[in-house]
């Protein structure tokens, strides 16, 4: 039987309620057993809501631009099935030439998916976003060396690219199940 879109939506809502609550009461338990940590968390949750609040508006109006003016049709040639292994070039690409946090990038990865990309580019985009940054291989190279960067990044690409494979043949294969 097939569940209804909104049925999908209730349940996930209701799984992601459920979540949150045992996040909220692990925290609390914690925070109870820990009463000497709860000035730190309490600071660092507030300034980590003030950065979201600060960041996040911008984020939704420039993927509200992305989502209105970049066609399906671009996405699924670049991203899609069909772009192969420019697809994943193109990936490892987008995902390490910006800087900032890794929840910035979660409404775009959203925005990719519903437009055809295929779920590999997504995960190998999304994992070149917190593992490869253009800034910090400089950093790297300066600091570590060139063969140390260099042996870094080829080991992060390749296992970026083996893992948003792997994911997108398990999520394959559970969805035939």
């Amino acid at each position: 039987m097939k569940e209804t879109l909104k049925e999908k939506q209730r349940k996930g809502t209701i799984r992601d309620a459920i979540l949150l609550g045992i996040a909220l009461l692990i925290t609390i338990i914690l925070l109870s057993i820990f009463p000497d940590r709860r000035e730190a968390v309490t600071t660092a949750s507030r300034e980590f809501f003030i950065e979201m609040i600060m960041i996040l508006p911008a984020v939704m109006v420039l993927m509200g631009l992305f989502a209105a003016f970049v066609a399906k049709e671009v996405v699924v040639k670049y991203l899609g099935k069909s772009a192969g292994i420019k697809g994943i070039f193109l990936s490892v690409f987008m995902g390490a030439l910006p800087t900032g946090p890794l929840y910035v990038v979660f409404p775009m990865a959203s925005v990719l998916l519903k437009k055809g990309a295929r779920i590999s580019n997504i995960i190998i985009f999304l994992s070149a976003w917190g593992c490869i940054k253009i800034p910090q291989e400089l950093v790297e190279l300066q600091f570590l060396g060139p063969r140390f960067m260099a042996m870094r990044l080829l080991l992060t690409i390749i296992f970026v690219i083996i893992m948003g494979v792997s994911i997108e043949r398990i999520i394959v294969w559970s969805d035939k199940k």
